[in-house]
């Protein structure tokens, strides 16, 4: 049995980035928690120190890189946060072992046919090597016809499993973003020149899904206040559903606006509520809601008026 397997699961400090506790993180890309660079299109010929020297002038945060070789570990030991051993080099174990060695955290991307098995693995690898810090990341496969596709049923296993923090790699696939923060994942990676619009929807899915998704315990006020941000970005999207389509039913309705309430259904909505957000009650919730019901009343009937002026 994989020595992962009996690990609880834990969280892994990058630099001032935590992975795996708190809110899902965003690695690359604009507005990104860290930066990655990866140093296999240079092949060994550009000097691994200089391409991550390049970087820091512009990025004071956490930096990982990704090595093309063993060779160019030394050169960046001292000057990044983690190392990522990148999907085609996952069953590369001199590397493997090498990186491990650095102390620094690693990133292991699974192989796009590597097994559950194969991926935890070279985790345990790792740990062989004195290195417990290991953070999995799903890859997934690529074509030019599909695009990436990511199997997040076995993200979510080797999550269980391992007890590990895991990635979900983007690439350029914004459409993945909120999928992937609903199936568990701690953070997304995305390409090191990602769009504006790949990192706008890994920046929202990380608010809007995580803050629904994942459960925080803040250690501070400014961690605090930093959740209760990203529950109210949550609540705004839904209460904005949720006017949208008080609109509509006010246009079904025989009898709209505040004649047409019905407040059996009403009482209903709010006993459900209360099972769901038993701390709260039946009472608080009453107050709430009434102010959400008569906010979009109100909206349906402005929305009215203005129809026909």
């Amino acid at each position: 049995m994989s020595l992962t397997a009996h690990l609880e699961r834990g969280a892994v400090q990058v630099g001032t980035l935590t992975v795996g506790a708190g809110p899902a993180v965003v690695i690359g890309g604009a507005g990104a928690d860290a930066r990655w660079v990866s140093l296999r299109d240079h092949h060994g010929r550009v000097p691994a120190a200089e391409t991550v020297a390049a970087v820091r002038a512009e990025w004071a945060g956490p930096i990982l890189v990704e090595p093309f070789s063993a060779a160019d570990l030394p050169e960046i030991v001292a000057d990044v946060e983690g190392v990522i051993v990148g999907a085609a080099w996952m069953q590369d174990f001199q590397l493997v072992r090498a990186v491990a060695r650095l102390g620094l955290p690693v990133v292991v991307q699974r192989g796009p046919a590597a097994t559950l098995e194969e991926w935890l693995a070279i985790a345990d690898y790792c740990v062989a090597e004195g290195n417990d810090r290991v953070v999995l990341c799903e890859s997934g496969s690529r074509t030019h016809q599909a695009g990436i596709t990511l199997d997040l049923a076995l993200m979510r296993e080797a999550r269980r499993r391992s007890g590990r923090p895991v990635l979900a790699d983007l690439g350029e696939e914004p459409a993945l973003a909120a999928a992937a923060v609903a199936a568990g994942a701690d953070g997304l990676l995305l390409a090191q020149d990602a769009a504006e619009r790949t990192a706008l929807a890994a920046q929202e899915a990380v608010r809007i899904v995580g803050a629904v998704t994942r459960s925080e315990v803040p250690d501070s006020v400014l961690a605090a206040r930093s959740a209760i941000d990203r529950v109210d970005a949550a609540l705004a999207v839904l209460l904005e559903r949720r006017a949208e389509l008080a609109g509509t039913i006010q246009r079904l309705k025989p009898v709209g606006g505040f004649a047409g309430r019905d407040m059996d259904r009403e009482r209903r909505l709010v006993e459900e509520m209360a099972r769901r957000a038993p701390t709260l009650g039946e009472a608080r919730l009453a107050s709430i809601m009434n102010a959400v019901i008569e906010a979009g009343l109100h909206l349906a009937e402005e929305r009215a008026a203005n129809a026909q002026a």
